[in-house]
């Protein structure tokens, strides 16, 4: 893994859902990348409305701030999936970068 890929903290759930009141479906965007690096069945499973949705109305598992500045944020998925979304947020905006649907075994440990 990349280093600026690494969590660098841990950021508590409630502290997270906290900011997000501060943002809406017309202040958050999916950028051009979002689902650039995606197989095609993967960029079907979720459109932009859906990981806005998925940020503006559920709790996330773990939530984090990688090395580069973006933060991950982890939702349970289904069969034991989880969804990474990778989120650039400014004061004004919040960007979608990217996500991944992964497996239980890579959701990460953050001591």
């Amino acid at each position: 893994m990349v280093d600026g890929h690494r969590i660098e903290r841990k950021i508590e759930v409630t502290n997270f859902l906290d900011l997000m009141k501060n943002y809406n479906y017309s202040n958050i965007e999916c950028s051009k990348h979002t689902v650039f690096r995606l197989s095609e069945k993967q960029s079907k499973s979720f459109k932009c409305s859906n990981l806005i949705e998925l940020l503006l109305t559920k709790e996330p598992k773990l939530v984090g701030i990688q090395y580069n500045g973006l933060h991950a944020v982890f939702y349970k998925n289904q069969n034991n999936n989880y969804i990474k979304i990778l989120l650039d947020i400014s004061l004004k905006k919040i960007e979608i970068v990217t996500y991944y649907t992964i497996d239980l075994s890579q959701l990460p440990v953050i001591k």
